[in-house]
């Protein structure tokens, strides 16, 4: 391996894995930076090995994409050399000059896989004894360095790097099924959605348009909060289906009880959300829910919302407090500082946090439920986000 500038790659429960499902997981990966680099329109190569991913061309475009693709832990611009120790020390001794100062508290982190003749202490040594004859003064402090090299001598050569930059986890995008994911408005069931895309699962959006009984920014930042989760998933589509909820909201506020509004109308967006997925062959709904955060979240509650589906629902903010969800909402882009109107005019003023199963089917037989989501399902828009965009498909008959 000849000495280049590269971003390497590195990830972590991969490992974990069988080979073939390593293998399968490995391919996922790669083929999702190279849709990432491609969509950036950035000229790369890429080398694959054994827990490393070399991307060679330009470093500093392309280590912030790369920190941003699903499985991947973190990335880190490097150098790479053959695997003597000279060649190495050599290229550390470059980093080490632009950033150790006499003083500093400094350590080499040296590692080394499948290669004879030293070890990883020795070779720690041998590369801070060069930084020494023409940086001396530094103090080894192997706890709490002020500045760090890395070394990595392998097999098929050498890397150097000085910094680690936090990628995002998580295992590669398109591994772990499909989904289809409700999403509203507000900040949580965009941060789900993330979520899942994180653990592998490719999603499709679904957003229930209340009309004249939602506000008038709703629709808006529904469609805003999927653009901007499409940036994260670069070079893939994720569809957006809009289904119109006024017609349920008409039927059930005029002949249902108003108490349990907000749970009959979880249980309609649940069963949407499944016909959908029963056309598009997705595998499961995910749902922004929290554990306890409004009164259609109890776990009463929530165990008959459940049960409108026979698809798993899937709840990955079950156990987060409002402040977390609130950073990692910030940190994907998905938070809006001035929302706007986003009122719900149907939510009653004293809705239920506890209900029965039977009560609810009861109230629920007052009006023709399965037409009603058979129409939602049938009449939805279609829209696909992809690269930050959003533009409507056409249905075809």
């Amino acid at each position: 391996m000849e000495q280049n500038r590269a971003v390497m790659v590195r990830i972590g429960e991969l490992w974990l894995k069988s080979e073939p499902v390593k293998k399968q997981f490995m391919l996922a990966l790669t083929r999702n930076i190279k849709a990432a680099m491609e969509t950036q329109e950035i000229e790369y190569s890429l080398e694959e090995y054994r827990g490393r991913i070399l991307i060679f061309g330009d470093p500093e475009k392309i280590a912030p994409i790369a920190a941003r693709i699903f499985g991947i832990v973190d990335v880190s611009i490097c150098e790479t050399t053959t695997n003597l120790p000279e060649d190495m020390a050599k290229t550390a001794l470059k980093f080490a000059e632009k950033k150790l100062k006499p003083g500093m508290r400094f350590a080499v982190r040296a590692r080394r896989q499948h290669v004879s003749g030293f070890t990883s202490q020795q070779l720690a040594g041998m590369i801070a004894d060069v930084i020494w004859e023409k940086i001396p003064d530094f103090v080894v402090d192997l706890d709490n360095p002020e500045y760090e090299v890395f070394v990595e001598a392998r097999e098929y050569g050498g890397i150097v790097y000085d910094e680690r930059i936090p990628g995002q986890g998580g295992l590669p995008l398109g591994t772990a099924g499909r989904a289809a994911a409700l999403l509203s408005s507000g900040i949580d069931s965009p941060v789900a959605a993330w979520l899942m895309m994180r653990r592998g699962v490719t999603i499709s959006g679904v957003f229930m348009d209340g009309g004249r009984w939602a506000g008038s920014a709703t629709r808006s930042l529904a469609m805003d909060n999927v653009r901007i989760l499409s940036t994260w998933c670069p070079g893939r589509g994720i569809p957006l289906w809009i289904a119109d909820l006024e017609p349920f909201f008409d039927a059930m506020t005029a002949s249902c009880d108003r108490h349990y509004t907000c749970l009959f109308c979880k249980r309609f967006m649940m069963r949407v959300a499944e016909g959908i997925a029963e056309q598009n062959k997705l595998e499961g709904i995910v749902s922004g829910e929290n554990l306890g955060q409004v009164a259609s979240q109890t776990l009463q509650n929530m165990g008959v919302i459940t049960t409108s589906v026979k698809l798993p629902v899937l709840r990955p903010l079950l156990t987060y407090d409002k402040e977390e969800i609130v950073a990692i909402s910030r940190r994907i882009g998905t938070y809006h500082e001035s929302p706007g109107d986003t009122e719900c005019l149907a939510v009653p003023k004293k809705p239920a946090t506890r209900s029965g199963q039977e009560l609810i089917e009861a109230e629920e037989k007052k009006v023709d439920m399965d037409k009603l989501i058979r129409e939602a399902v049938q009449s939805a828009e279609l829209w696909i986000a992809k690269d930050g965009d959003i533009f409507q498909k056409a249905l075809t008959e």
